[in-house]
């Protein structure tokens, strides 16, 4: 009988930090899930120290991508729900049982995430009011910046046939991508409760990789092929391009790139002229 939940965990080279994220899925206080870590090809001692726990179904990649690996686990669990860790991650106790709860009760809900607990190098610290999450239609919140937590968030495994899969192509902003996909169509309540340990602060962060609104442009010029939007859901991604590719381009003519610079102050125009918006 298939688990009622697999929880996937993708790992690059975090062997410390994912044996603590693997324990503190096992402290669940429900059991019946599977656990499923997918290594993206790692050359530090992930694998050997993942040997001691029993209940790891470790599968190893070639080094693509966390998108290539978080689509490998989908692709291979067994669970009806998803959820998934970021190997610098850390769940408390009852992070699952309390998103099984939910969803049972609500079996019109897709998807929902709960609240964090925020950490970077090693200190507690406070979300900014711009990073709050929303609760249920988070749709225009969600363009500005990322608003769905991979760690925190629980997904019925039918979605991914509706939505697609992680963009394999997009090497950051893959998370923010898939979330956008995702609330043109389907709400995503928040569990008030802080049931994540979010850890910040170290250097690989994808998050914070250099030129990331690259691949939020990008995640946001498909979002406007999308024949799904609505004429005022289009009218707002077409708002946060123009910002974006505003924004990039004019520091890509800082930095001496004119021909880069120049592409992206231009591309807007495409949508807008598709779009027919008149400004």
């Amino acid at each position: 009988m298939p688990p009622a939940t697999s929880v996937i965990i993708p790992t690059y080279n975090r062997a410390a930090m994912v044996v603590e994220a693997v324990a503190s899925v096992l402290a669940q206080g429900v059991e019946d899930f599977e656990l499923i870590v997918v290594d993206d090809g790692s050359t530090d001692d992930t694998e050997e120290r993942l040997k001691g726990f029993h209940r790891v179904r470790y599968l190893r990649q070639q080094n693509a991508g966390v998108s290539a690996a978080r689509n490998l686990g989908v692709a291979l669990s067994r669970g009806s729900l998803i959820a998934f860790l970021d190997s610098d991650d850390l769940w408390l106790p009852s992070k699952l049982g309390s998103q099984l709860c939910y969803m049972a009760e609500h079996p019109e809900v897709f998807a929902c995430q709960t609240e964090e607990i925020w950490w970077r190098n090693d200190r507690r610290v406070n979300p900014k009011k711009h990073h709050q999450k929303p609760s249920g239609d988070i749709f225009r919140q969600s363009l500005d910046r990322c608003m769905v937590s991979p760690s925190a968030v629980m997904l019925r495994r039918e979605l991914f046939g509706r939505i697609g899969y992680f963009d394999e192509e997009l090497l950051a902003a893959e998370d923010y991508d898939l979330w956008l996909r995702l609330a043109v169509d389907y709400s995503v309540p928040l569990l008030s409760e802080p049931l994540v340990i979010k850890r910040g602060g170290h250097v690989d962060q994808l998050s914070s990789r250099p030129g990331i609104d690259r691949y939020r442009i990008r995640a946001l010029e498909k979002l406007l092929t999308n024949s799904k939007l609505s004429p005022e859901q289009y009218d707002w991604a077409w708002e946060t391009l123009r910002r974006k590719c505003e924004i990039y381009g004019q520091g890509c003519l800082k930095r001496g790139k004119q021909q880069e610079g120049e592409r992206y102050l231009q591309l807007p125009e495409r949508y807008r002229q598709k779009a027919g918006i008149s400004r």
